[in-house]
C-alpha cells in the first residue's frame, strides 16, 4: 500500500468517478457520505466516520477483557479497569459517538438494570458522565 497518493473528494457537487474516493487517516475512514444540514436537509458530502479498522481494533481489545470471566468483580473494579481506556476512546471519537446512535433498546430488561445504575451512580463509567453532561445540555 502506497502512503500518498491523490482522493477524489465526492460530494454532491462533485459527481465524477474515480478509481479513488476514500481514505483512511488516524482512525477515520474519510469518504462520501449522506449527512443532513442544520435545516435538515439531506446530502452528499465527504466527511470521516470510524474506520473499519478502529472498529475491529476496539472489539479486540473488548475481547481481551474477558469481562464473562470477571463475575467476582463489582461494578465499581470493572469501572477503575476500564475506564482509562473508554475514556480515551470517547474523547477521540467523540463526534462518532454524538453522531452515529446505533446500540438502543437491544434487551429492554438489560437496559432498564444498568439504568437504574446509572441514575444512582452516574460517576461509575466514563461514558455514564458524558451521557448526563449531554442530557442536561
Amino acid at each position: 500500500m502506497q502512503k500518498t497518493r491523490i482522493v477524489y473528494c465526492k460530494d454532491d457537487k462533485r459527481i465524477q468517478n474515480y478509481p479513488e474516493q476514500k481514505f483512511d487517516f488516524l482512525g477515520y475512514t474519510f469518504r462520501s457520505r449522506k449527512v443532513k444540514s442544520r435545516l435538515g436537509i439531506l446530502f452528499v458530502n465527504f466527511s470521516p466516520a470510524i474506520s473499519n479498522e478502529a472498529v475491529k481494533s476496539i472489539r479486540s481489545i473488548i475481547r481481551q477483557w474477558h469481562l464473562t470471566w470477571r463475575t467476582d468483580k463489582s461494578l465499581e473494579d470493572l469501572s477503575h479497569m476500564f475506564n482509562p481506556v473508554i475514556r480515551g476512546w470517547i474523547n477521540y471519537y467523540w463526534w462518532a459517538s454524538r453522531k452515529y446512535k446505533r446500540l438502543r433498546g437491544r434487551n429492554r430488561r438489560a437496559c432498564r438494570w444498568v439504568r437504574r445504575i446509572s441514575k444512582h451512580q452516574p460517576w461509575l463509567f466514563a461514558h455514564w458522565q458524558l451521557l448526563q453532561s449531554a442530557a442536561g445540555q
